[in-house]
């Protein structure tokens, strides 16, 4: 078959997205290591490869990364022939479960969290690399997913019969600033709310009108932790009691006017208005980072669900980006109205498409 160049169209911010890519530097310098845990096509040849490919070095433009061989080939690529991409190859799958099951066990022991060092010496691989390719596994850096399973392992302590004090020493925490201040951020709530299931926290809320409905605004002592939206406030205060079953809440009093002036306003004009409130985000850690991810599309514009996946490091992670975006408890704050399918067109949406597709012709209409 003869070989035709192809017309790829690459606009320069296409360019500038590959060159600032951390995969890209991984085609560039042939990393071997990062095999299996990403492949790239060639718009020019047709053909995709593992990064530690020895073919030359493609020209930016006409690359385009994928998660596997599976989504290359549905893509239209052919496997290359010196690489063969196809066949099965991920040395680092084993390396990934050991670093996993060494900060697991540390956890479970009460042990303090392994170092970076120790992790890499294990898994037989550097700092630099480990760090890479456990993001691109599992999702988050190893730090997080320490952090993670540590909250996994407080939250079950915490449903036991030991006090406090034991629990800070069995998750492996050095002093009790460290552990109240990462369980604040953990469990939205005080370890002693936590073991009474959140009885006692006060959440207080108001409901307003707005053009796309009644708006719901929720407030911890922490900030602003649920803004919904609705047809109606029966549905939304149903909505705040699902997503807080044991906590107190109590209808505001007239000093929340201002705060739920301020929502009402965001949408109506989601360009225009600066949301400068505090937040109470609430979830897991792989959900903060996409929300913070989010947060950065610019108003007026999109991203798909791959491109968030891409943004965060771990591209094969788009359907539990979807998964993330819906369980988004602050609309319009966390921007997941900008979040589209590949193919630009509007997916599901908590609240409704027609206002996500509303709050989208608002701020393109301001930009």
């Amino acid at each position: 078959m003869k070989r035709t160049a192809a017309n790829t169209n690459a606009t320069p911010q296409d360019v500038q997205t590959i060159l600032n890519d951390v995969r890209w530097n991984a085609v560039l310098h042939r990393d071997r290591k990062a095999d299996g845990t990403f492949v790239y096509s060639v718009r020019s040849t047709g053909v995709f490869c593992r990064p530690g490919c020895s073919s030359r070095t493609p020209r930016p433009e006409n690359v385009r990364f994928h998660a596997n061989s599976d989504e290359a080939i549905r893509a239209g690529f052919r496997p290359c022939q010196r690489c063969k991409p196809t066949q099965n190859s991920a040395p680092s799958t084993e390396a990934i479960a050991t670093v996993c099951r060494s900060i697991e066990t540390a956890i479970a022991a009460g042990d303090s969290i392994p170092q970076l060092d120790t992790l890499a010496q294990q898994a037989g691989l550097s700092k630099f690399h480990l760090h890479r390719m456990f993001r691109a596994s599992t999702g988050l850096t190893p730090k997080q997913y320490a952090n993670a399973c540590r909250a996994k392992q407080l939250q079950k302590s915490l449903k036991g019969s030991a006090t406090v004090t034991d629990i800070i020493y069995e998750t492996g925490f050095n002093s009790s600033s460290r552990f109240y201040h990462a369980t604040a951020n953990t469990l939205g709530m005080t370890p002693t709310q936590f073991r009474k299931g959140a009885q006692n926290t006060l959440i207080t809320y108001a409901i307003g009108p707005s053009s796309l409905g009644m708006v719901l605004v929720a407030r911890s002592s922490r900030g602003v932790c649920a803004i919904l939206m609705g047809d109606n406030e029966e549905a939304l205060r149903n909505d705040l009691h699902e997503r807080f079953p044991h906590a107190e809440l109590t209808p505001a009093d007239a000093n929340f006017a201002d705060t739920l002036e301020t929502i009402v306003a965001l949408t109506e004009q989601p360009r225009s208005t600066h949301l400068n409130l505090p937040l109470d985000i609430r979830g897991t850690a792989f959900q903060q980072r996409v929300w913070q991810a989010l947060q950065q599309i610019p108003a007026g514009q999109t991203a798909s669900y791959t491109d968030i996946a891409q943004r965060i490091g771990n591209p094969r992670s788009v359907r539990a980006v979807a998964q993330a975006c819906a369980s988004n408890a602050l609309a319009v704050a966390i921007p997941c109205h900008r979040v589209v399918r590949s193919d630009g067109n509007l997916s599901g949406y908590r609240w409704g498409v027609e206002r996500k597709k509303e709050l989208l012709r608002r701020e393109q209409l301001s930009n």
